[in-house]
């Protein structure tokens, strides 16, 4: 049996379809992320496979249950972290945790060796008693993980789980979900809209835009399929030197902005004399392996990557293909 299964899952907000007739499986016990930027349909799909949002069409199986017609069982099977805090500010750790143990009826024998696991496995059980408004926002995502395992879930969704973090705190954060991952020997599904944590931590994921899959597959091979190298050039270029970029027979694919050219092409350590040949004025040059960013750009025809922009990591923008 499948942790998740879709059948043409679909769901339209008046005139928009947010998610359409997306079919996937989803393996017991591994890290399943869906790949895409904000709008995507990442939230939506999940939200229909929690049963907060009820499907427009088609449905889905969360641990062999029915989402439409078996909701109370397929709640209790799964644990939830949301995109926004959903912490009681005004409470400690410990009483955030026997709150939540209550509602999800976790034995009264056996809620404190719980919550003393879950703090452990996140390594907050020497601030079990401080105040969650007394937290950082890496610590709150980290009790948000251990109150989401508190009822022993067969699935945990976690939804942007390192969004608004720095990437130090965001990387620690990777490290407590795989070490959870093999502890309680449970399916994770990510969403995330950043390449490098998918690339860290997934065993497969999918590519979505506009609500639909583009590709599946882990993260090793759909950065094979591309079979090609990048050549990333700081310079500007017109149309006429574009087009005969895309007349030289290793090159695969063309995207130009913010100052640089991404060449996607094979063999570019003996092909990049040749496009240096054709590209004037270039003011630097590099040669890297395809990233999750390029697979995106080849599915999709977008790019889709984060920068910071005035101290803000989660500014995202899309750039339409050349």
């Amino acid at each position: 049996m499948y942790s998740v299964e879709t059948f043409d899952l679909t769901r339209k907000f008046k005139d928009v379809t947010a998610v359409n007739k997306i079919n996937i499986k989803i393996e017991q016990g591994e890290i399943f992320g869906l790949l895409g930027p904000n709008g995507a349909g990442k939230t939506t799909l999940i939200s229909m496979l929690c049963t907060l949002l009820q499907p427009t069409d088609g449905t889905a199986k969360v641990n062999g249950f029915d989402i439409i017609t078996e909701k109370d069982k397929v709640r209790k099977s799964i644990g939830i972290v949301f995109q926004d805090p959903s912490l009681d500010n005004r409470l400690t750790a410990m009483e955030n945790l026997q709150l939540h143990a209550g509602l999800y009826g976790v034995p009264k024998n056996e809620r404190q060796k719980r919550i003393n696991e879950v703090l452990e496995l996140v390594s907050l059980t020497d601030k079990a008693n401080v105040l969650v408004k007394n937290y950082s926002g890496g610590m709150k995502r980290r009790l948000e993980i251990a109150r989401g395992l508190i009822h022993f879930p067969k699935i945990l969704f976690l939804d942007e789980p390192t969004l608004g973090l720095d990437p130090q705190t965001r990387e620690h954060i990777w490290d407590y979900i795989k070490t959870l991952a093999q502890h309680e020997n449970i399916t994770i599904i990510i969403t995330t809209h950043y390449m490098e944590e998918a690339d860290a931590l997934c065993d497969r994921v999918a590519i979505i835009d506009n609500g639909e899959i583009k590709i599946l597959d882990s993260p090793k091979k759909l950065k094979d399929k591309l079979k090609g190298d990048t050549i990333v050039l700081e310079t500007k270029v017109d149309q006429k030197t574009l087009s005969k970029l895309k007349s030289v027979k290793s090159v695969k694919s063309i995207k130009q902005t913010d100052g640089k050219l991404y060449v996607n092409i094979s063999n570019a350590e003996k092909n990049a004399v040749k496009i240096l040949s054709i590209v004037k004025n270039v003011k630097s040059l590099s040669i890297r392996k395809p990233t999750l960013g390029d697979v995106f750009i080849h599915y999709t025809g977008k790019e889709f990557r984060d920068e910071t922009n005035n101290g803000n990591p989660n500014k995202r923008f899309l750039v339409n293909r050349i």
